[in-house]
């Protein structure tokens, strides 16, 4: 019986080069494509300009609110750990037996340190506050008692409060003083700022995509009867749409490297001022950067609005151009 010969290698090494060949043939229009639409906005600077300029100025306002709950972020962090409890102990109780009271309250589950503040100390801390030594010094009496400052492990508005609760019930606490009302209403006011920076994103993002879509419309009616040519010959709409695809990512380029430029420029400007207010308060303060992931981002996101600009003028109106 003979044997069938072995199937020729040739069929699947043809269909490699062409796969190969395909390939390079796609990579080459790509980088075509992508040359041809940057020359063609070079051609046209001006128009360039105010487009990435409206871009830019679209992405700078949310990008400087997200900069700014950033910030908003680390101080609430840095006011939340120094989120303390003051316990006034009753009149009356001398040093001794305030020091007993101090390490009770040391104690406590959930107590990272405390301070000891002695009567003497406290008025002595109260005098210097109000500059007023001469006045308080003739009082006969201290009418200000021992107070106990403790620092609390967890700074959780809900720990700290039950905390307050347990210190309350130590013999010899007369009150515990708990202000969490202003870390409070920052938490609110940054939960406010963040749904409106997420409203205005979307909101802005939209006019990226109207701005782009309008330019990419008026260079799709401006090459109509190029895409009627290649369509009637059998190009597809995926490279009809190619090159103004190119186009909406070089807008979006633009865009985001001047808003960054913008931002960057305008951090700068507003480091001394800011920097000069938070050392009025006796605190060192500076406005967060975009960092090299955060600018990553910003032009990341120029880029796909601009794309997706583009990409929705074009297949709109690629259905309106017919060949004739």
């Amino acid at each position: 019986m003979s044997r069938r010969p072995a199937p020729s290698p040739r069929g699947a090494r043809t269909h490699r080069t062409r796969s190969s060949s395909r390939l390079r043939g796609w990579l080459r229009h790509h980088r075509a494509m992508c040359l041809d639409s940057a020359w063609r906005l070079l051609r046209t600077p001006v128009a360039s300009l105010v487009t990435m300029l409206a871009i830019a100025i679209a992405m700078v306002l949310p990008a400087g609110l997200w900069l700014t709950l950033d910030s908003a972020r680390l101080l609430d962090a840095e006011l939340t750990e120094s989120a303390t409890l003051t316990a006034y102990l009753a009149p009356g109780v001398g040093d001794g037996e305030a020091a007993r009271i101090d390490e009770a309250l040391g104690a406590q589950p959930g107590v990272a340190r405390t301070r000891l503040i002695t009567a003497a100390e406290g008025m002595a801390e109260f005098q210097q506050a109000l500059g007023l030594e001469d006045a308080l010094g003739r009082l006969d009496d201290n009418p200000l008692p021992a107070s106990v400052v403790v620092t609390p492990e967890a700074p959780a508005p809900e720990a700290v409060r039950a905390l307050a609760e347990s210190l309350a019930a130590v013999p010899g606490v007369e009150e515990v003083r708990l202000d969490l009302a202003w870390i409070e209403r920052l938490r609110s006011l940054a939960e406010l700022g963040q749904r409106v920076t997420l409203a205005l994103a979307v909101l802005f993002g939209g006019g990226v995509l109207l701005v782009v879509g309008n330019t990419i419309r008026l260079a799709v009616e401006s090459r109509r009867k190029e895409i009627e040519v290649v369509t009637l010959i059998g190009a597809t709409h995926g490279f009809v749409r190619r090159p103004f695809l190119y186009s909406g990512a070089w807008y979006g380029l633009g865009g985001g490297l001047l808003a960054w430029g913008l931002l960057t420029l305008g951090g700068e400007w507003l480091a001394t001022p800011v920097s000069a207010l938070a050392a009025s308060y006796g605190a060192s303060f500076s406005l967060p950067r975009l960092g090299v992931g955060g600018s990553a981002s910003l032009v990341g996101c120029s880029m796909l609005l601009g794309w997706l600009g583009a990409w929705m003028a074009v297949s709109r109106h690629l259905a309106e151009v017919k060949p004739r």
